[in-house]
C-alpha cells in the first residue's frame, strides 16, 4: 500500500471516528488522543470519537475500501455491493447477517447496509478481510493503525471488538454481558457513518449526513405517526397536498433532530388508504372525504422524505377495524364494510371486520401486500386491532360455520383465527421481500400469573391472549414475526403493571428466538396523574433500565405529537440520552 492511500486511510478514520454519534451510549472523555499510523504521528485538529464500553468500532466501507485501493460495485437491483481487493473477492447483501468471502459465507454480527449510497460495516470484518489493524491503547490515550497484511489473525488484542479493541472502559471477559453501571452492550452491534461526499452514477457529488445504525435498546429508535389520532395530517391540512408535504417533512426533521430513525406511519386506519389502492378506498383523512383523490401519492412522497434522512419507513395497518364509528355514513362505495356487509361486526361505536372468515382474512393480507409489492417499505406493522377490548363481538354464527378445526372453546377458535391470519401475512411478506420487517404491536401485558403460571406478575384487568385473542408467545416460538413490539404504557413500580417487571418478562420470552424486542413507550402520559408521569424523566429511566436486558433492541414512542408537544423538557432529555 502506497504512502498515498495510507494517508487517505488514516484521514478517512479521522473523520468517521470524529463525527459518528451513537445514540445510548456514552462519548470517551475528552482529551487529546495521539493517532499513529505505521509508526507515524498523525496530526488531526479534530478529536477522535471513542464509544464508551462499547469496545467496537464502525467505519465506512467506502472509506476503508478506498483507502485500500479496493474496487467497489454496487448493484441497485440486487441490493449487493462487491469489493475486489488484492486476493480478496468480498460480497455483501444489503441487510443480509452475512458476506460472502471467495465463495464462503462469513457471518457478520452487524448486517451491512446500504443508506443514502453508502455500505457500512463493521470494522473487525473490514480489518480482518482487507488488513487493517487497530489496536487501542487505552492507558497512553493511542490508536494506532497498521495497514497489516493479507490474512489477519483475529486473535490477539488488535482487531476492532476484541479484548483489546477501540474502548475507554476495560472489556469484560464476556463478550456477551451487559454491564448496568456502563452501559456496555454486546460487541459489533454498531454501525456508524461520517458525513462524506458520495459520487452519483452521472458523476456529480453530494454531501451526506449522519446515518447511525446504533446497538441494544436503542437500535430502533421509532414513533408512531397516527392519522386517526392527528399526527399527520393535520384537520387545517386535509384539503390542500402542499400543507400535508410540508407538515409531513417539518415533522421528520422535528422527530430526527431529537434522535428518532424510523417512522411508523398509519397507512390504513379504518379499511382505507393513504396510497393509491385498487382494492381500499382514498382515506378521509387526506381530503375529508373518504374516496377523494388527493392529487398524489402520499405514501411513495414520505417513503422517500423519510429514506432521503436515513430514517426506516413502517407501514403502519390497523387489520380488522373497518370504521371508527358504527355506521357506513360517509363510507366510499368501494369500502369493505359496503362491499361485504357480512364480514362486519358492529361492536360498540367501531365497525370491524370479521377475523373468523377467511375470505375475510384474506382481504386484508391482500390489501396489505398491495403496498409491500407496490412500495419501498422497510417493514410492515400491527398494532392490537384484532378482536375489540370490550363490548359483545357477535361472530356466534361465524364460528359454527368457519370452525373446521372443530375447535371446542369460542376462544381458542378466535386465538385461531388470528394466528391464521399472522402466519398467513407473514409468510406472504417474507415470499415476496424477504428483507422486509414483520412486527406486531400488542397489549402490554400477555397474561398475568394468576390466570397462567408462566405470564407476567401483573394485575391487567384486559390482557393480549384472553381479550384480542392475541396468542402473541405462539406468533414468538413459530418465528412468524420478526419483531415484537409490546405497549408498555405504565411507569417503572406501577402497582397492577409495572414496567420493569413487564420488560424482564417480555425479554425473557424471546430469549430463545430469533424475534427482535422493541419497547413500545407513552410519552403522551407525561404529566398526567398517573403513578410516575409526573416528569419526563420516567421515560428517560424506562431507556436506562432497556439497557439491562440485551434482548431489547429499540424503543417505539406513541406518538410522534406528543414527542413534539416536548412535555416537560422530553425532546431535551432524549437528545442528551441519544448523545445527539
Amino acid at each position: 500500500m502506497n504512502r498515498k492511500k495510507i494517508v487517505a486511510l488514516a484521514a478517512g478514520l479521522l473523520l468517521a471516528v470524529q463525527t459518528a454519534i451513537v445514540p445510548g451510549v456514552q462519548a470517551a472523555p475528552t482529551g487529546n488522543i495521539e493517532i499513529i499510523l505505521d509508526g507515524q504521528s498523525l496530526q488531526s485538529d479534530a478529536s477522535p470519537y471513542i464509544v464508551q464500553g462499547a469496545n467496537v468500532t464502525m467505519v465506512p466501507l467506502r472509506v476503508i475500501s478506498e483507502g485500500l485501493g479496493a474496487q467497489v460495485n454496487w448493484s441497485e437491483s440486487s441490493g449487493t455491493v462487491t469489493i475486489t481487493a488484492q486476493n480478496k473477492n468480498i460480497s455483501m447483501e444489503n441487510g443480509a447477517q452475512s458476506a460472502t468471502v471467495n465463495g464462503k459465507s462469513v457471518r457478520l454480527d452487524a448486517s451491512a447496509r446500504m443508506t443514502s449510497g453508502r455500505v457500512m460495516v463493521p470494522l473487525r470484518f473490514v480489518g480482518e478481510e482487507l488488513g487493517l489493524k487497530v489496536d487501542w491503547q487505552a492507558s497512553e490515550r493511542v490508536i494506532t493503525l497498521s495497514s497489516g497484511k493479507e490474512g489477519v489473525s483475529t486473535g490477539g488484542n488488535t482487531s476492532a471488538g476484541s479484548s483489546g479493541s477501540i474502548s475507554d472502559t476495560p472489556a469484560s471477559g464476556n463478550q456477551d454481558s451487559v454491564s448496568t453501571d456502563q452501559g456496555a452492550i454486546d460487541d459489533e452491534q454498531a454501525v456508524v457513518t461520517s458525513p462524506s461526499t458520495s459520487t452519483s452514477e452521472d458523476g456529480s457529488s453530494s454531501s451526506q449526513a449522519n446515518v447511525v445504525q446504533v446497538k441494544a435498546s436503542t437500535s430502533m429508535r421509532g414513533a408512531w405517526i397516527s392519522t386517526i389520532n392527528g399526527d399527520w395530517p393535520s384537520s387545517a391540512a386535509r384539503s390542500s397536498s402542499e400543507k400535508q408535504k410540508q407538515e409531513f417533512t417539518k415533522m421528520l426533521d422535528d422527530l430526527q433532530g431529537m434522535g428518532i430513525n424510523a417512522v411508523f406511519v398509519q397507512v390504513r386506519a379504518s379499511g382505507d388508504a393513504l396510497y393509491p389502492s385498487s382494492l381500499v378506498p382514498w382515506s378521509k383523512y387526506l381530503t375529508n372525504t373518504q374516496g377523494k383523490n388527493p392529487g398524489y401519492d402520499p405514501l411513495k412522497f414520505m417513503i422517500s422524505e423519510s429514506h432521503k434522512r436515513g430514517m426506516e419507513f413502517h407501514a403502519w395497518f390497523n387489520p380488522f377495524r373497518a370504521n371508527s364509528t358504527g355506521t357506513t355514513s360517509g363510507l366510499a362505495a368501494n369500502h369493505v364494510a359496503n362491499q361485504h356487509p357480512d364480514w362486519i361486526v358492529k361492536n360498540g361505536s367501531q365497525l370491524y371486520i370479521n377475523p373468523g372468515i377467511p375470505a375475510a382474512r384474506q382481504h386484508v393480507i391482500t390489501a396489505i401486500m398491495e403496498v409491500v409489492n407496490g412500495y419501498d417499505i422497510d417493514g410492515v406493522h400491527l398494532d392490537d386491532y384484532f378482536y375489540p377490548y370490550s363490548g359483545t363481538f357477535d361472530d356466534d354464527a361465524t364460528f359454527k360455520a368457519y370452525n373446521t378445526n372443530k375447535i371446542s372453546s369460542k376462544g381458542d377458535w378466535r386465538r385461531d383465527n388470528v394466528n391464521s391470519f399472522v402466519r398467513d401475512l407473514g409468510k406472504s411478506i417474507h415470499a415476496s421481500k424477504s428483507k422486509v420487517q414483520f412486527g406486531i404491536s400488542p397489549f402490554g401485558v400477555w397474561r398475568n400469573k394468576s390466570q397462567d403460571l408462566t405470564g407476567s406478575d401483573t394485575k391487567a384487568g384486559v390482557t393480549a391472549y384472553d381479550t384480542t385473542f392475541a396468542d402473541v408467545r405462539t406468533w414468538i416460538n413459530k418465528e412468524w414475526i420478526d419483531y415484537v413490539a409490546p405497549q408498555i404504557y405504565w411507569s417503572i413500580g406501577f402497582p397492577a403493571a409495572g414496567y420493569d417487571k413487564l420488560v424482564a418478562w417480555w425479554s425473557n420470552e424471546v430469549k430463545n428466538s430469533d424475534v427482535k424486542l422493541y419497547i413500545g413507550h407513552s410519552p403522551y402520559k407525561i404529566g398526567t396523574p398517573e403513578k410516575g408521569w409526573q416528569t419526563a424523566q420516567e421515560l428517560i429511566k424506562q431507556l436506562e433500565l432497556n439497557e439491562d436486558y440485551k434482548q431489547v433492541k429499540g424503543d417505539i414512542y406513541f406518538s410522534a405529537q406528543h414527542l413534539r408537544k416536548n412535555p416537560y423538557g422530553l425532546i431535551q432529555l432524549l437528545q442528551n440520552y441519544y448523545q445527539m
